[in-house]
Formats: structure tokens, C-alpha cells, sequence
């Protein structure tokens, strides 16, 4: 397992590191972190990522749901895991026209994430 690419998107710095942690341990390769969507789909233009780890509440006018539906656009083999503290059903729904390869509510555990990035990143190669 490990070795893909994952480009955190995080407003909250203390999560993003924790999350960037433990990638890391789990050998993945963290490109680096964004706290806006706008600024992850500039990111995106010019680099690639195996996966997006998409928190839902972001800092900047376009919340994680709308820049995720844009990545869907530009790169559909791109996947995309969405992290929150919000599990409302209007959020869900949001969230589940997108398609995810995953959905993860806050506090993640590292057994959960490192499940769930691994049936994410399985789905994406079909």
C-alpha cells in the first residue's frame, strides 16, 4: 500500500498536519496541503494527484463539494475522499452526487483512513 499521490484539502492547519502525518506513515506521498478549492484546482492544472482528501467546509467563496464536482470535470480518474465534521443529510446528499470513493466524519481514526484510501484508490483503477 502507499506510494500514490495525495493532495490534502484542509482549512484547519492542525488536522491537515496530523493527516499529512500520518500518510506519511502509511507511505503515501503527500503533495501538500490547500485550505481553499479555488487554490486546488489551480494546484491541479499543473500537477497530478492520485486522490483528493476534500474537507466539505473550506476557507474561500467555493466549498470542498463544488471544487470536488470541478475535479470531476477536469480529471474523473482523479479520487476523491471527502473528511467533515458535517454528516447532515443535506450534506450528504451534496456530497453523494459527486460520487466520492469515500466519506469519512471526523475524528478519522488511521484505521479508517487507511481503509478507506485503499478502497478509494482500488475503485479509481478500474
Amino acid at each position: 500500500m502507499g506510494g500514490e499521490d495525495v493532495l490534502i484539502v484542509e482549512d484547519e492547519p492542525i488536522p491537515a498536519m496530523e493527516l499529512q502525518s500520518t500518510l506519511e506513515a502509511l507511505e503515501y506521498n503527500v503533495l501538500g496541503m490547500e485550505k481553499r478549492g479555488e487554490k486546488v484546482l489551480d494546484r491541479l492544472e499543473s500537477e497530478s494527484a492520485d486522490l483528493v482528501l476534500m474537507d466539505i467546509r473550506l476557507d474561500g467563496d467555493m466549498d470542498g463539494i463544488e471544487a470536488a464536482e470541478k475535479i470531476r470535470d477536469r480529471s474523473p480518474s482523479t479520487s476523491i475522499v471527502f473528511l467533515t465534521a458535517y454528516s447532515d443529510e443535506e450534506t450528504l446528499e451534496r456530497a453523494r452526487e459527486i460520487e466520492p470513493e469515500g466519506y469519512l466524519v471526523k475524528p478519522i481514526t488511521e484505521n479508517d483512513l487507511k481503509s478507506t484510501l485503499k478502497m478509494a484508490l482500488s475503485r479509481g483503477k478500474d
